[in-house]
């Protein structure tokens, strides 16, 4: 009996793992932009897909990292990863040739040897609400929280980059110009309308244009002083981003000295000790109501906020004095002990964004490579 009940306990656990239905790395890809857009990352930043295998490549296990080393590499090729995420991109400055001599070479070649792609997000999971920073200010406690950088739209709501406007009394001298600015290239939303300025009838033209034509505008407008004098070049602005960019300031629900802060900063990122600069005249008794907050390295976001404390991984040790001298306490944990706890996090919204499709593990060999000795 004993023998007939085991093989049926085995087909019950077997009918109760879920179905996973295989994603194409174009697919994934697409998804993981649609999650966070790679528009919001920082100029600078090398995002996306850096490493592809020839097509057709199948994703079953996507592999989550902070910072892909050669031990975490090997980690994912024994965990049998299809694709990995690399928080940092390990391909940064261009690489000349991919060989076997340096580190982030190896990486390369061990990757495409094992059909294994690697995507990077960085700085467009800094910006996104849900993101590293959203992560982070957890560690404050309960706190409302604005970006410090806001994004903007990737485009104008409307085309064009500026607006020009001028009024014209003349009509048959209006049409002339008009015709001109037809003829120009990138010119849009051109539009007459009949005003009545100082008693007097006239015709305002509003348009909108690119940079470029706007050259040729300004220099067609400036053959008659009359429409020059009276023209209006507006700058079209990208619309900020809600709840969207670069660090977050913010404001706890209830003030907390700064041991508390502390305390509960070392338990949030999992951390024996932290370093602190007590800003001048405060003690760890003085209270925190406002907080800057920067995963990573805070030097060029955190600059100039008005704060009680500044929180980042790393800051320079001249800003570190600056903000000192300002009355401001500064936390510092590491570069990448301030991002790599959000990786659990990620795991659990990225199920739910791909619809559980495809199994996500977090590296166990992702570390920060400062310790205290």
């Amino acid at each position: 009996a004993q023998l007939l009940r085991r093989p049926l306990r085995c087909i019950r656990a077997a009918g109760r793992l879920p179905s996973r239905s295989l994603m194409n790395l174009e697919e994934l890809v697409s998804a993981l932009n649609d999650f966070a857009s790679l528009s919001l990352a920082e100029s600078w930043d090398n995002v996306g897909l850096l490493v592809e295998p020839s097509p057709p490549h199948a994703v079953n296990t996507l592999f989550l990292a902070n910072d892909l080393t050669e031990e975490v590499m090997e980690e994912a090729v024994q965990k049998k990863a299809d694709l990995i995420l690399s928080y940092h991109p390990p391909i940064f400055t261009p690489l000349k040739r991919v060989t076997w001599k340096t580190w982030k070479e190896r990486l390369v070649v061990r990757a495409l040897e094992h059909r294994i792609g690697i995507y990077s997000p960085h700085t467009a999971y800094d910006a996104i609400p849900h993101g590293v920073n959203n992560w982070l200010t957890k560690g404050l406690g309960a706190c409302t929280s604005v970006p410090l950088h806001p994004s903007t739209a990737p485009s104008y709501p409307t085309e064009g980059t500026h607006r020009v406007e001028f009024c014209a009394d003349t009509t048959e001298h209006l049409e002339t110009v008009l015709s001109k600015i037809k003829d120009i290239q990138e010119i849009f939303c051109l539009t007459t309308l009949p005003v009545r300025v100082e008693g007097e009838e006239q015709t305002r033209v509003s348009l909108n244009c690119s940079q470029k034509a706007l050259l040729e505008v300004v220099a067609l407008l400036s053959q008659n002083s009359l429409l020059y004098h009276k023209t209006e070049i507006l700058l079209l602005q990208k619309p900020l981003l809600p709840h969207t960019g670069m660090g977050r300031l913010c404001t706890l629900s209830k003030p907390a000295s700064l041991s508390d802060i502390v305390e509960r900063i070392k338990s949030h990122l999992k951390l024996p000790h932290i370093r602190l600069a007590m800003g001048t005249g405060k003690t760890l008794d003085s209270p925190v109501k406002k907080a800057a907050v920067c995963a990573g390295s805070g030097s060029s976001v955190l600059k100039g906020m008005e704060a009680d404390l500044y929180l980042t991984g790393e800051m320079s040790h001249h800003d570190v004095l600056d903000a000192v001298a300002n009355g401001i306490s500064v936390i510092l944990c590491e570069h990448s002990n301030t991002e790599r706890g959000f990786l659990s996090e990620l795991r659990d919204m990225l199920a739910i964004h791909l619809q559980n499709k495809i199994n996500i593990i977090v590296s166990e060999k992702d570390r920060d490579p400062l310790q205290v000795a």
